[in-house]
């Protein structure tokens, strides 16, 4: 098959480039003594500039704490999070954010909702009262029309189903020109047609834009059809089990998800992360932690 191929293994030292996110010997323990629970174990990872990353895995094994550590609301127990360069608490980088419920502010319209970074992010803060309603009004629009919500800025979140919410969420994540986009299952609360609508537009955006993606969900094809990288997590404490890459072209099609090697790929990862789950070592450390 020319259009596919089967993901390949990635070691940490293969890559090359500049990097957006280096996790080294990173840990992370919630609590204290007795009652503590370890929630990642020691995990070195580095994300090239750019790449999208998907994390898979079962619940609770610390996909969603990655996620956090990149974005600084977890600090480490131990070892260091590199972003842009620099340690997390710099806040080296502008950072986009999309989770499963779009949070939307009811009484601000949909273009007033997106904008909103661009009131709380520099440089457009200082810029915000002069180009609201001209080139920032502008970009909002623009970024709209690419999710498919062309004429709906002035709507009302209460007026859009769930899925055209997700489609401005998407827009007001990348609307302030984040270098790093962290998504947390962004799409499971959506039916299954929504979903793979959104998983094109997701691609169109990324092709489009090229942020570092940081993608955390429990949907195995969702994974392989955004991602360029797959991370399996073993159960908690998490840790690292697999690093692949995934090397099917783009820009991908559902179609091509029910090809074999997409299946292939998708029967794979499942397997991971059933063997990992049924790993006594893992049991133990969950049932002690």
């Amino acid at each position: 098959m020319n259009s596919m191929q089967a993901a390949t293994p990635s070691g940490v030292a293969a890559r090359t480039g500049p990097i957006a996110v280096e996790l080294s010997a990173t840990s992370v323990t919630f609590g204290r003594g007795p009652t503590a629970t370890p929630a990642l174990a020691e995990t070195s990872m580095i994300i090239p500039d750019g790449e999208f990353l998907a994390l898979v895995g079962p619940s609770g094994c610390g996909k969603s704490t990655i996620l956090r550590l990149v974005s600084g609301l977890v600090r480490p127990t131990s070892g260091v999070v590199i972003v842009g360069g620099r340690e997390v608490a710099a806040r080296a980088l502008r950072v986009g954010m999309a989770f499963q419920n779009p949070t939307m502010l009811p009484w601000l319209t949909i273009e007033q909702n997106i904008m909103l970074p661009l009131k709380i992010v520099e440089p457009f803060r200082s810029q915000f009262k002069k180009q609201r309603k001209l080139a920032f009004r502008d970009k909002a629009h623009a970024l709209l029309a690419q999710v498919g919500l062309k004429g709906f800025a002035n709507k009302f979140p209460w007026q859009l189903s769930g899925g055209m919410l997700q489609r401005a969420n998407l827009c007001r994540a990348l609307i302030h020109e984040p270098r790093m986009l962290l998504l947390d299952e962004p799409f499971g609360a959506l039916d299954q047609f929504t979903k793979e609508e959104l998983w094109t537009i997701l691609q169109n955006l990324w092709l489009a834009h090229k942020p570092t993606v940081l993608l955390v969900t429990h949907d195995l094809r969702e994974a392989a059809f955004l991602a360029s990288r797959i991370c399996v997590m073993s159960p908690r404490p998490g840790r690292v089990i697999d690093d692949s890459k995934v090397d099917f072209a783009r820009p991908r099609t559902i179609k091509m998800t029910f090809e074999p090697d997409f299946v292939a790929l998708n029967q794979r990862l499942r397997d991971l992360i059933v063997v990992a789950r049924a790993d006594p070592a893992d049991e133990t450390s969950e049932a002690t932690s």
